[in-house]
């Protein structure tokens, strides 16, 4: 083993380990919980706090409480993706899509404190996004069931683990070095996008500003930016251990359907839960012709 996979393989059980995992999940679940405590005295002391001024909509309610600890689970979602990227691309594939979905139900938890029930259902945005919403994490949980069946029953019509062969082994360790470096980057991301949400919140309540951009877009719109740039890494990694039409097809899908939950980012409404579904539906369905072509192959 050269100085490089030594350096490799400490860094990957530095970032990477099932004990870091375990450690992580410790550490996040206790910010969490400090979290959602110390926003709700916000909330419940912002009316008699002198000098300090509170406008933005996650402060007008106890239940935008919930945001903030939601965030905090979603880190951790992101970190469990980069946790399986180098085990497996369909289980990477799927943490995406937890992701995308939570990100959603996060958004629910914003809209619930603001929802305005009245006769006029359909006229309020908060409500409109809010139904938008409900109906969409219906639609992706389902989405992502069927996604993991599939996955499941690739490795059942697979049968045992594809023999080690040299060119497996370095598309493993060209995933583990791509892991690697993903780690430091998010975390970088993360604080800078909380650095610059606090920023703004201190600039617009010095300003006397009473709305800023869409919170629901911190990290994440760069998130997925930096997962498509991943995704096309994975693929070309693939090329090195197998040309199957498939497998090009399978992991070029991916792409496409990550792309289409970036672009969703730019998009507010009724087509932003549209893309979603529309980009997870295409995942599902490529994964779903995939197993089709690889059984059929393996029939042959």
């Amino acid at each position: 083993m050269n100085k490089i996979d030594i350096i490799l393989d400490s860094l990957h059980r530095l970032f990477l380990s099932e004990k870091t995992r375990e450690r992580s999940e410790k550490v996040i679940i206790s910010i969490a919980i400090i979290s959602f405590i110390l926003h709700l005295a916000l909330i419940l002391l912002k009316d008699y706090l002198p000098g300090i001024t509170l406008n933005s909509d996650l402060f007008n309610n106890p239940i935008a409480a919930i945001y903030t600890p939601f965030s905090f689970i979603l880190v951790y979602e992101v970190y469990l993706l980069v946790y399986y990227l180098p085990k497996s691309i369909s289980l990477y594939i799927s943490k995406q899509y937890e992701i995308i979905t939570l990100v959603i139900i996060r958004r629910i938890f914003k809209d619930l404190s603001n929802l305005d029930l009245q006769s006029n259902w359909f006229e309020n945005s908060y409500d409109l996004q809010l139904t938008f919403d409900l109906i969409t994490t219906l639609f992706l949980f389902g989405l992502i069931l069927l996604f993991n069946k599939l996955n499941l029953n690739r490795k059942e019509v697979r049968g045992d683990a594809e023999p080690i062969t040299g060119s497996l082994t370095l598309l493993i360790r060209r995933k583990k070095i791509l892991a690697v470096l993903l780690v430091p980057v998010f975390v970088a991301l993360a604080l800078y996008s909380f650095g610059t949400w606090v920023a703004d919140i201190t600039g617009a309540a010095n300003a006397g500003i009473d709305t800023l951009g869409d919170i629901n877009l911190i990290f994440f719109n760069e998130f997925f930016t930096i997962l498509i740039l991943a995704d096309v890494l994975l693929l070309l990694f693939s090329f090195f251990h197998t040309d199957q039409f498939n497998a090009v097809i399978r992991n070029s899908g991916f792409i496409i359907s990550t792309i289409l939950i970036r672009l969703s980012f730019s998009t507010t409404g009724l087509v932003n839960d549209l893309l979603v579904v529309v980009a997870v539906t295409f995942g599902v369905l490529i994964l779903w012709l995939n197993n089709k072509y690889y059984g059929l192959r393996v029939r042959n």
